[in-house]
């Protein structure tokens, strides 16, 4: 494949979606072409599949239905949108991958990292990001930015207790020791410009590189 697949990782509030769009426009500004998606969502199947899991009604989902169908929903998004994309050679920003599982359901669920990482090379076949930037912002941090956001709709994880995002961090944080060459770490406390500008200097230089 002659494309770039960049996955942007975080906890809830982090600012990974504001900065996706602003690394888009200066990627854009250098010529490239860039496809913007996010996940679960991306596409028609992805989408209803979103519905569901982030619905605040269902709040009695089993873990395990939750981790199967984010997967599912990961699966369709792969084959429909993400692999054509990078087959044609454009550089693909994903809000979410597979590490959002690994943090979320694998650890933050008590599911086991490793168990939702044999789930997910299934439904991916072993298809990882050629990069992942992780937005390292304080749970605590990011919970304040939702309340004070209101225009921000609340999902079913916005209103999960403090100590479930704050296992969510610590995942984020193992996959970092567990994939060092691969998640590279943004400090989100910073300005979102100089968030989009750190962004932006390491996809060039990986891409450059």
């Amino acid at each position: 494949m002659s494309g770039y697949f960049v996955t942007f990782e975080g906890g809830e509030g982090a600012g990974k979606s504001s900065a996706l769009t602003g690394v888009a426009e200066l990627l854009n500004l250098q010529g490239y072409s860039v496809v913007i998606t996010r996940e679960p969502g991306g596409i028609s199947i992805s989408e209803q599949i979103r519905e569901i899991l982030l619905d605040k009604k269902n709040i009695e989902m089993d873990a395990r239905t939750e981790a199967l169908l984010y997967a599912a929903a990961r699966r369709q998004h792969l084959m429909e949108k993400v692999k054509p994309a990078l087959e044609e050679g454009n550089i693909v920003l994903c809000d979410r991958f597979i590490d959002s599982s690994l943090a979320y359901q694998g650890h933050a669920r008590g599911l086991g990292i490793d168990h939702i990482y044999q789930i997910n090379q299934f439904a991916i076949d072993h298809f990882m990001p050629d990069l992942t930037l992780f937005f390292d912002l304080k749970p605590e941090v990011g919970l304040a930015r939702i309340q004070a956001n209101q225009f921000r709709e609340k999902n079913r994880l916005d209103v999960e207790h403090l100590s479930f995002h704050q296992k969510v961090y610590q995942g984020y944080q193992l996959l970092q020791k567990r994939f060092p060459s691969r998640i590279y770490s943004i400090d989100a406390e910073q300005s979102l410009e100089s968030v989009i500008e750190a962004s932006f200097k390491k996809i060039m230089l990986q891409i450059n590189g």
